[in-house]
């Protein structure tokens, strides 16, 4: 049975009355369109639907907006939170023609799978992303010219302890305690277990879920690694799926790096590795963590060039909140054996070798988890072929809490940047390594800075409300 056939018989055999296609953007952002079932033949299914491409951000000027939706078939699946039966699809970007579109996320995860497997080091590479998240009851937010301001509501938030408006049982996670907290402090266990059964109906492998460190709603559910382009599409349905579970809970979820002060932050943790013929080509049980040669390659190539994909990895300018220190985030460019304080961290838990891997664990959920993945992927195959040692280039191994080393120890340490605007100006200078394969095009990087410096630009010309805590009265 083809792949068509086999849509085509779920559309009549499940009664599906509409059919929903869903993108990303260049930022990320999930885009959707919906047709009727009743329209849908296997003529649309391979040759897919017109669009107005100058409507998304990044795509096309409004003088060549003729674009295409192609569905990808293998992604079918049934969407519970719209109204009818709905099948959903993840699709890739073309022109005219059904032509490879150079802007396209997905496209340039599926470039990236090609690439790989066109140096010959390996056929496959698997991803595991971690991502964290917050769910609020509320939260209101407002910029003017004469106004600013943010409010969030969190049962379980410390700071609420005080208030006597409204039922308060004294449970609540207090600063920096909430990692596995039980039942009643965690009060947030069903919804989790909601999403997790919802991800589970949609074809996901959850492999656990739990509190997280910080106050207010801090969370995170795992889900097993896959390939890359899949990996990247379940990372993309997992916002979606976390979002509108918690909607109907009557709560909010962000995946903003980080919401609140005095809290520790969201990241992405991305394990990662690369295999041949079945065989993990990290894995080799006389190196460093068990690590192959060719794997302190793929990690001196992250950490060479993680000035720049941090741009990628970390695009917001609220990304770099979190990269600070003390809360965990790795910022300090170094690899390590079981450590959490270094960006890249070898899990040993379970060290054999089909479960060898690193954990890059630098990036946050706010990332394109198409492009993110391909950048680190294309930041690695340039350590192998480069052959980057990355002890010889000063990147550890550092097997101790760097956040407790004495000042003059961590100054020699390389260290990410400290903002949105120093990672787009790395990206500028570094970039190359991106190029290889066609992977990624110049006009997309143009494209993607030129979108970030606008980011950029409108946090630094905007007053903050702490500044005027700070400066007010001077």
């Amino acid at each position: 049975m083809s792949q068509v056939e086999r849509v085509l018989g779920m559309i009549a055999e499940q009664g599906i009355q509409m059919i929903d296609v869903k993108f990303v953007d260049v930022p990320g952002m999930l885009h959707h369109l919906t047709i009727p079932a009743a329209v849908i033949d296997a003529e649309q299914l391979t040759g897919g639907f017109a669009f107005d491409g100058s409507s998304i951000r990044g795509f096309r000027g409004i003088a060549e907006s003729d674009m295409v939706l192609l569905p990808d078939l293998n992604t079918a699946v049934y969407d519970p939170f719209v109204e009818g039966p709905t099948l959903s699809l993840f699709v890739d970007v073309k022109e005219p023609g059904l032509k490879e579109y150079s802007r396209d996320p997905r496209g340039v995860a599926r470039r990236a799978e090609r690439y790989l497997r066109e140096t010959g080091i390996a056929d496959v590479s698997y991803w595991g992303p971690e991502l964290e998240f917050f769910i609020f009851d509320s939260v209101r937010f407002q910029t003017g010219p004469d106004a600013s301001f943010y409010y969030i509501e969190s049962g379980e938030a410390h700071w609420n302890l005080g208030r006597g408006d409204l039922p308060n049982n004294g449970y609540k996670v207090k600063y920096q305690q909430g990692y596995f907290r039980a039942l009643p402090i965690d009060d947030q266990t069903n919804i989790r277990t909601a999403m997790t059964q919802q991800l589970q109906a949609m074809g996901f492998v959850v492999e656990r879920h739990h509190h997280e460190v910080a106050s207010a709603g801090q969370n995170e559910i795992n889900f097993r690694f896959s390939t890359l382009v899949d990996a990247a599409d379940k990372a993309a349905l997992y916002k979606y799926v976390v979002k509108n579970v918690a909607r109907s809970y009557g709560k909010t979820v962000t995946f903003m790096p980080k919401p609140l002060y005095r809290n520790s932050g969201s990241g992405m943790h991305t394990n990662q590795s690369l295999a041949k013929d079945g065989v993990n080509l990290f894995y080799d049980p006389n190196g460093y963590a068990n690590l192959s040669r060719l794997a302190l390659w793929y990690i001196g190539g992250l950490l060479y060039h993680a000035p720049a994909l941090l741009a990628i990895t970390n695009p917001t300018t609220n990304s770099y909140k979190r990269l600070v220190p003390g809360y965990e985030a790795p910022v300090n460019l170094v690899f390590s054996k079981a450590n959490r304080s270094a960006a890249i961290r070898i899990p040993s838990n379970f060290a054999t070798p089909k479960t060898t891997r690193i954990e890059f664990r630098t990036p946050d959920p706010m990332a394109n988890p198409y492009l993110a993945f391909a950048a680190q992927l294309m930041a690695g195959l340039d350590g192998i072929r480069r052959r980057i040692d990355p002890t010889e280039a000063g990147f550890g191994p550092v097997d101790v809490d760097i956040h407790h080393l004495p000042a003059d120890v961590l100054a020699t340490m390389k260290t990410a940047p400290a903002s949105l605007r120093e990672a787009v100006n790395a990206l500028k200078e570094d970039h190359e390594f991106l190029l290889e394969g066609g992977v990624f095009t110049k006009d997309l990087i143009e494209t993607f800075i030129a979108m970030k410096e606008d980011e950029i630009h409108a946090l630094e010309t905007r007053p903050q409300p702490v500044e005027f805590e700070m400066y007010f009265d001077h």
